[in-house]
């Protein structure tokens, strides 16, 4: 990028750049919530059927907790590598020399996708 031609960056590259870590922490918390559901949830069934006395209405082998805390571990992460991309975004902008940089979607997209065909494998069971 020629650097001599290129405008300095304004306050609305700056505020562009934060409200888009905000969406990547939005989303890091939303994954941590999802997660502490999904564990909570299936300890709830545990010990509804238990207070009614009956057979826990699931028999399989409980991955939920190790669902639940996986994805509470990756919304943190998530929230790392986003703070991390917007401090390196910071300093591009102080420099005028913005790089745009896909790494950080790519790797939550992948790892979305692997999260999604092991909940179908980890379902299927039950259909």
């Amino acid at each position: 990028m020629d650097t001599k031609n290129a405008k300095p960056a304004g306050a609305a590259d700056y505020l562009a750049n934060e409200r888009t870590f905000l969406a990547w922490i939005r989303t890091s918390i939303a994954l941590m919530g999802f997660g502490f559901v999904i564990v909570k949830f299936a300890l709830f069934i545990r010990q509804i059927s238990f207070a009614l006395g009956e057979k826990p209405l699931s028999q399989g082998k409980g991955y939920s907790a190790i669902i639940g805390v996986t994805m509470v571990a990756f919304g943190a992460l998530m929230a790392t590598l986003a703070f991390i991309r917007y401090h390196n975004i910071e300093k591009q902008l102080k420099h005028n020399a913005y790089f745009p940089s896909r790494w950080l979607t790519v790797l939550v997209t992948v790892s979305i996708i692997i999260g999604a065909v092991l909940l179908v494998l980890y379902l299927l069971p039950n259909i």
